[in-house]
């Protein structure tokens, strides 16, 4: 029953994962939230918050510990939580390329592992990765984002068939342009490249637009309770008005779709 059903979302103070919380806890979901600092932020009503960040071991295994000795069981976890890094491939240093990593990849690696063993003595379980449209069509100064959410579409596609037999189900979403939060919250590479600047500029000045212009985050959360209350839900959910995108760059030549995300970007003047 729908009501009985647990459900753990990341990143819940604003976006993808408060409009989740809400269409859930509407449907009669128990809803879990995290947050490093839950009493810093005010959260969604009727969201249980759990401390916990997710780029630390300890903190995840704790988290979840508080979690299941409150609720007694899991059904679902949703890996939302994650921010964009923004700077060229030249100008990130590597220690910002890695705590992109540590976030969002790691992050949800630890929530997955710290659930798994719940969800396998229940004998079913949910695991919903929110990947991005930018693993397919990776953002120009944004590769270390578009990599870490592509390393984390093929990981959950291994998870995927690792976990089925033991009644666990695997999803990724990769969601397009939403009016959420992401590109006000973003970190900047703290060394720039003089010659990249003009560049950085236009695709960043492009992003803006494209976050200003995006559709409603209500539209992730109805995708999620669609996976969640899916008999045989699929891989993959290419969402909002991008994910033509996907199948195009299948279809199209090399040439044509790498001239197309120029366009886009103004990377040619």
């Amino acid at each position: 029953m729908v009501e009985n059903r647990v459900v753990l979302i990341t990143g819940t103070s604003s976006g993808f994962g408060r409009e989740t919380a809400r269409l859930l806890l509407g449907r009669s979901f128990k809803v879990y939230g995290t947050s490093r600092n839950p009493s810093a932020k005010p959260q969604e009503s009727g969201v249980g918050m759990i401390a916990l960040d997710v780029d630390s071991d300890d903190s995840v295994q704790n988290g979840v510990k508080d979690l299941l000795d409150e609720a007694g069981r899991l059904d679902v976890l949703v890996n939302n939580a994650g921010y964009v890094l923004t700077g060229g491939a030249e100008e990130t240093a590597i220690e910002e390329a890695k705590a992109q990593f540590e976030t969002d990849f790691f992050g949800p690696v630890r929530m997955a592992k710290a659930v798994l063993p719940t969800m396998r003595k229940q004998g079913s379980g949910q695991i919903i990765n929110i990947s991005s449209m930018a693993a397919i069509l990776p953002v120009p100064f944004e590769g270390y984002y578009a990599a870490a959410k592509a390393a984390l579409l093929a990981w959950s596609e291994a998870l995927r068939h690792e976990v089925k037999r033991f009644g666990i189900k695997v999803s990724v979403i990769e969601p397009g342009f939403f009016k959420t939060n992401l590109g006000n919250t973003r970190k900047i590479a703290r060394y720039t490249i003089r010659d990249y600047d003009e560049l950085r500029e236009r695709a960043m000045s492009t992003l803006d637009d494209d976050f200003r212009n995006g559709a409603d985050p209500k539209i992730m959360a109805e995708t999620v309770f669609r996976i969640i209350t899916s008999k045989n839900p699929k891989l993959e959910y290419a969402v909002g008005s991008e994910r033509r995108y996907k199948t195009l760059k299948h279809l199209m030549p090399q040439s044509t779709i790498e001239n197309g995300v120029r366009r886009h970007w103004k990377l040619d003047g």
